[in-house]
């Protein structure tokens, strides 16, 4: 028996653009498969990727072969149980390879292909064809972002960079340019010593004379150095300012003591998925957290996420603040403004027209998108009512969903941000 080992390197990413390619074409199988585990696990459980499966009928390879052509029905002798046109039903179980069957003493089959996508995979589908609506690059950033880019070729640089290429081309042009006419005498004495060889083989002094000439030129050519250091040739490269749009999101949710715990969790697992998904497609964005029950704190992450503050319930306690941070901190024609508030519905009896004001006057006109998740199994109530007629009024840059269950929120979130088409 003998063993055939390939020990050859692969090329320079190879095995990663064969991965790429193995993802685009199962990319189907891969989101149906992120979606069910969003639903099924903790938003904040991405420390890992997820395991994919893809039935063995779907990895085959497509082959060409000549059939018989045409329609063909065929009821084959000693049928009792169909008839023509009749769909026979898969049998279950039997060495389908997929477990759940029971033992059986014939059948074969095939598992399951079962691979790992990595983390970043992970949230690559998860966080597919998402975007910020209405975003505008108003204004560059405070601290400029760049990016590199090639510039020609140079004549100083980093030893790193060299090109080679244009490097050997110069040096080959150098010695042409200083060599050319030595190289032309040295051919026509070489010429001349031919002939006098082959005519005047007696002329000994004027055959010795061509060919210390011809020594000369060729050590005259010889002195000149193969590469020098003029002749380097470096990639010039060179920073380009990269216009970054400046958006900021304020996350306004109610910890009134209406919400309960199941409903604050399902809040809090609602915003650390929007929280991931800005950290990762958006690198110059700022986020303002605002806890609200009869009076709204601005307050940092950790709080935000993980605080057990209490009480009663005014919504526009949090609009005003957001109004006045945005007053203060954000003017409107530098930056794209995003809200997304999570509430359970009930508030204060005359607060809700309220709401609706704030939000009209003083918040919508100067928005990008604002969204509003209700988390309730109960019917809608004054609230919801009221920011019905804010979305009849400002359809393109207001939005607003209800979940019920932990499931809801993937989809609920995809709904509220998916890329929309541009007329």
């Amino acid at each position: 028996m003998s063993y055939v080992i390939d020990r050859r390197l692969n090329g320079k990413n190879k095995s990663t653009v064969n991965r790429q390619r193995f993802l685009r074409r199962y990319r189907e199988h891969i989101k149906k498969a992120v979606e069910e585990a969003v639903s099924r696990r903790s938003i904040t459980d991405m420390e890992h990727g997820e395991q994919i499966s893809i039935p063995g009928r779907d990895i085959d390879e497509p082959v060409l072969h000549h059939g018989r052509g045409g329609k063909q029905t065929i009821v084959h002798p000693g049928n009792k149980e169909f008839t023509t046109g009749e769909h026979i039903p898969r049998p279950s179980g039997g060495g389908g390879g997929r477990g759940g069957g029971k033992a059986s003493n014939q059948g074969e089959g095939m598992d399951d292909f079962v691979f790992q996508i990595t983390q970043e995979e992970f949230l690559d589908f998860m966080f597919e064809d998402l975007e910020l609506p209405n975003l505008v690059k108003r204004h560059l950033t405070g601290s400029d972002t760049f990016k590199t880019v090639r510039a020609g070729i140079s004549n100083e640089g980093n030893p790193s960079r060299i090109n080679i290429i244009r490097t050997l081309r110069s040096a080959h042009a150098r010695r042409i340019a200083l060599t050319g006419s030595s190289r032309a005498t040295l051919r026509e004495a070489k010429a001349e010593l031919e002939r006098l060889k082959r005519e005047e083989p007696d002329n000994l002094g004027d055959i010795q004379a061509l060919e210390a000439e011809i020594a000369r030129l060729r050590a005259r050519i010889e002195r000149i150095p193969f590469l020098d250091t003029f002749d380097l040739k470096y990639n010039l490269l060179v920073k380009h300012p990269n216009p970054t749009s400046k958006a900021v999101m304020f996350c306004l949710m109610d910890v009134s003591g209406s919400m309960t715990q199941a409903t604050k969790d399902i809040a809090k697992r609602f915003f650390i998925l929007l929280y991931l998904f800005l950290k990762r497609n958006y690198e110059k964005i700022d986020v303002v957290f605002i806890r609200h029950h009869t009076s709204a704190r601005e307050v940092d992450e950790e709080e935000f996420f993980y605080s057990r503050e209490t009480g009663g319930t005014i919504v526009s306690s949090a609009l005003k603040l957001m109004q006045e941070v945005m007053a203060e901190r954000y003017p409107v024609n530098e930056w794209n403004i995003y809200a997304a508030q999570a509430s359970d519905g009930d508030n204060w009896n005359d607060d809700s027209p309220v709401c609706r004001d704030i939000l009209m006057k003083q918040i919508m006109p100067f928005v990008q998108y604002y969204t509003y998740v209700e988390i309730t199994p109960r019917e809608h109530q004054a609230l919801w009512f009221e920011y019905e007629r804010i979305r009849e009024a400002f359809e393109d840059s207001f939005a607003q969903q209800q979940i019920v269950s932990a499931a809801d929120i993937y989809p609920v979130f995809r709904e509220l941000f998916h890329r929309r088409l541009v007329a």
